[in-house]
């Protein structure tokens, strides 16, 4: 008997495009922190945030939770970002 191992992944649709994406930040840069809700986010961000303080250990961090996993994050929560924020990491859970 033989057993064969099958990739469920299949075949991209699309070519791979590497691209970097980088905020320049310095001394006490604003780093937002975004759960979306889901159960264990927050905690993810936690350990981002602990990560990012080693490298960055000037800057200081802004918590944000969406209200609800399954819509964007509404207008008045991404303008309050927007103003206090100079880099965003958003993660989710399950």
């Amino acid at each position: 008997m033989t057993v064969e191992f099958l990739d469920p992944r299949g075949a991209p649709r699309v070519a791979f495009e590497a691209y970097t994406c980088r905020a320049p930040l310095e001394g006490e840069a604003v780093i937002g922190l975004l759960a979306n809700n889901f159960p264990d986010s927050v905690p993810f961000l936690d350990a981002i945030e602990r990560a990012i303080a080693t490298v960055l250990p000037a800057a200081r961090f802004a918590r944000y939770v969406k209200k609800n996993a399954s819509v964007p994050a509404d207008e008045r929560l991404v303008a309050d970002i927007a103003a206090t924020c100079d880099a965003l990491v958003t993660a989710y859970g399950h």
